[in-house]
């Protein structure tokens, strides 16, 4: 204890000389001292891992897709070997994985992701890029369906905006499926950033470059789409990448309708109308979005079925069966747009615009209503409605064999007229299952709104057969 309170003493009047001294002697930092930064690295795989590159599959996925391989390659000793599962391959589905460098590099110094690659057969990969590194994916950059062929070819993938990747982990992803069901194998060697200066011609795009209208209510969420980043290359092509929301800066017409975030979100936070356009590294972005926001929303009526004696289809009080899609955009007779992506406070709504008719399908499987006795959802028309206007639902049955066009499918209609609607309102609509004169429902499969573009808005809530 006496060594301990003596060094303990010690150790206090030293701390105090040494404050002493360095309150007594403040000196200014050198302008020669810099912050920290992060290498600059180009080589992801050349015959080997680049320092702290690591192999991450995606889960689902074949684990060992990917090997290295010594006895084909471009150049070199080695290349990454990539093999493809076939379609119901035990081992995985498909094959896909990130290689981050956790240490983070910098890449401002580069305009462009190289590789070169090959395959045993013609083919096209789903998703390729970089900037997956399976946290935020802040600056993710995808080349959607690359073709590759037999013989060894390079491949550019442009950065959008090189002067924002100052501290990327992830170097390179991918993720690809069976070809026509079957696998096979592709391999990618010399990978690497590179500083072409041979790249030109910047086109962003927003939305795909449309002009989009959207009607939302105060307190929903958006999400900026279609977001791409197009240049040309020095063998005079165009090459479109698709680019996360964090390349663009993002500009709203009234902050006071509509507002949007780092991350392309877009909140609607007042009545009224605002335009949203982007700029990408100085550039405007082709496309834009118009909000029409419809002021307050008012949620539909809760549903007040017991659980136990519900199917539901879409809604937030009960747990959904599965559902293929709430619009199977039936080309080239359906115009219907939209489907289940309104988020209201948290309120899930189907909104339909330019409605002819519209199908929600759920075959996989099919439902069986037999014991239930009517069907319920509730609607809401977002226009004035004249004479002559109507909405239709149908339900469709697959029949025995649970599969559509299998010469056993029924379906039966339920009509509403002008005057059995109201516009602006929701319509609770609770319908016997008897009127859709059904010889059977125990494959139901379908519900069909259909309008033939006499009410092009239409909200849908609360769907579902019950008893």
């Amino acid at each position: 204890m006496k060594i301990l309170t003596i060094f303990k003493h010690k150790l206090s009047v030293i701390l105090g000389v040494i404050l002493i001294a360095l309150t007594g002697c403040e000196r200014d930092l050198s302008n020669d001292v810099r912050p920290a930064t992060f290498p600059a690295t180009a080589e992801v795989f050349i015959n080997g891992f680049s320092g702290g590159l690591e192999y991450l599959p995606f889960g689902g996925s074949k684990l060992d897709a990917f090997t290295v391989d010594n006895q084909t390659f471009y150049e070199g000793t080695a290349a990454m070997r990539f093999d493809v599962p076939n379609f119901g391959d035990p081992s995985g589905a498909f094959a896909g994985a990130i290689f981050p460098d956790n240490g983070g590099r910098d890449l401002t110094g580069f305009d462009a992701l190289t590789f070169w690659a090959k395959a045993t057969k013609a083919a096209t990969i789903n998703e390729i890029g970089f900037g997956n590194d399976f946290g935020e994916n802040k600056y993710l950059v995808t080349k959607n369906n690359l073709r590759i062929t037999t013989g060894w070819a390079k491949y550019v993938i442009p950065i959008p905006e090189p002067s924002v990747l100052n501290t990327e982990k992830g170097l390179f992803w991918y993720s690809e499926g069976p070809e026509d069901g079957d696998g096979y194998t592709f391999w990618i060697d010399e990978l690497k950033f590179e500083k072409l200066g041979t790249i030109g011609q910047p086109r962003p795009a927003i939305f795909n470059g449309q002009n989009v209208v959207e009607r939302s209510f105060i307190g929903s969420q958006l999400n900026m789409t279609g977001l791409t980043q197009t240049f040309n290359l020095a063998n005079g092509s165009d090459q479109t990448v698709a680019a996360a929301p964090s390349y663009f800066t993002f500009r709203s017409s009234d902050e006071s309708v509509a507002r949007v975030n780092a991350l392309g979100q877009i909140s609607i936070v007042g009545s009224g109308t605002a335009e949203i356009t982007a700029i990408l590294a100085g550039v405007k972005a082709a496309g834009t979005l118009t909000i029409q926001s419809l002021g307050e929303f008012i949620a539909a009526p809760i549903p007040t079925q017991a659980p136990e004696n519900v199917i539901s289809i879409f809604s937030d009080a009960y747990n959904n069966v599965p559902v293929d899609f709430y619009n199977g955009f039936f080309a080239p007779f359906q115009t219907t747009l939209g489907g289940a992506n309104l988020n209201i406070n948290g309120d899930n709504v189907i909104q339909y615009t330019q409605l002819n008719f519209v199908a929600s399908e759920f075959k996989n499987p099919t439902v069986n209503a037999t014991e239930m006795t009517h069907f319920h959802v509730d609607i809401q028309i977002r226009e004035n409605i004249d004479p002559g206007d109507f909405i239709a639902l149908e339900l469709g049955d697959f029949g025995p064999d649970g599969v559509f066009g299998g010469g056993n499918d029924a379906s039966g209609r339920v009509t509403f007229a002008s005057n059995q609607l109201v516009s602006g309102q929701w319509i609770s609509l609770d319908i016997p299952l008897a009127d859709f004169g059904l010889g059977s429902r125990a494959n139901l499969a379908q519900v069909f709104f259909i309008s033939d573009a006499t009410i092009s808005t239409l909200l849908v809530d609360n769907m579902y057969f019950y008893k």
